[in-house]
């Protein structure tokens, strides 16, 4: 008496979908909270500069930089004076409003929130 017995493996665990679906939901993930960290930087920058002109808000922005998305100010000149981490915020009064530093922590908290808000669309996909 001969037993075969066969077994083959299909869904999206095996044919790389589920593996699309995670690297689709991070990289979507990623842009969000970027775009929420401009956002909050933005309006707290309205919030604190004492003569806004709108163009150092207008600067701020985020881009994917060595595999993180990275928030920053464009390299606008007087941007560290702002922040309070140039040399100048040495030799004056003015030590800087670290927006870009306070609001940092508010982002994290906020994160995974806003991660947890869209994967519900990208588990669909592994299902």
């Amino acid at each position: 008496m001969r037993i075969t017995v066969s077994e083959s493996h299909h869904g999206p665990l095996f044919d790389g979908r589920a593996a699309a679906a995670v690297q689709a939901f991070t990289d979507a993930s990623e842009r969000e909270i970027g775009q929420y960290g401009v956002n909050v930087i933005r309006n707290e920058l309205g919030r604190v500069l004492k003569h806004p002109t709108g163009y150092y808000q207008s600067q701020v922005q985020t881009d994917r930089a060595e595999g993180d998305n990275v928030i920053h100010d464009g390299g606008v000149v007087y941007g560290p004076w702002l922040e309070g981490t140039g040399s100048r915020n040495r030799t004056t009064r003015f030590k800087g409003y670290a927006t870009f530093r306070r609001m940092t922590r508010m982002i994290q908290i906020e994160a995974s929130g806003i991660a947890e808000r869209i994967l519900p669309k990208y588990l669909r996909r592994m299902s």
